[in-house]
């Protein structure tokens, strides 16, 4: 039988489905010191900066800002230093190709635990452009609109 693992959210990016058109996106892990799962566990981490690279073909989180744990003293690792991320080669190869087209970016979109586990949900991105963002915005207060009217009309 296959246990099932609990999933806890830690962070969203919000600020990343705002700014960005999310293409495709991969579940990885992250190489984490245990100062850094501690404060984690307490939800002191910023994603809202962050974005992925590629250095020597391995893929690395920067920016990520994970707060020093109170408790930890000398074992506290720098808040922003970057994390290596946790993936098979060949998705790696795949991303890295397809990050060299013009226009595409690796973003971290959320982070949770799955199980005792740190996973990071990483999102293939295009940029979106200015009359994009106001597109959706311009749904999304449509779509609040009618829920309003709706939920106005079943207590009336």
């Amino acid at each position: 039988m296959a246990e099932r693992e609990s999933i806890k959210t830690i962070t969203q990016n919000r600020q990343a489905r705002h700014d960005y058109f999310v293409e495709e996106s991969y579940e990885a892990g992250i190489e984490l010191f245990g100062t850094e799962v501690k404060s984690l566990r307490q939800g002191t981490v910023n994603l809202k900066d962050s974005w992925c690279d590629f250095v020597n073909g391995e893929l690395f989180i920067k920016g990520m800002h994970v707060s020093p744990y109170e408790k930890g003293n000398i074992f506290n690792r720098d808040p922003v230093r970057p994390r290596r991320l946790l993936m098979h080669k060949r998705e790696i190869l795949k991303l890295f190709g397809q990050v060299k087209q013009q226009g595409y970016t690796l973003i971290p979109l959320s982070l949770y635990f799955k199980g005792s586990r740190v996973k990071v949900q990483v999102g293939l991105c295009k940029g979106k452009k200015l009359y994009d963002k106001r597109e959706d915005m311009a749904k999304r207060d449509a779509m609040r609109d009618a829920r309003r009217e709706l939920k106005e009309r079943m207590k009336a």
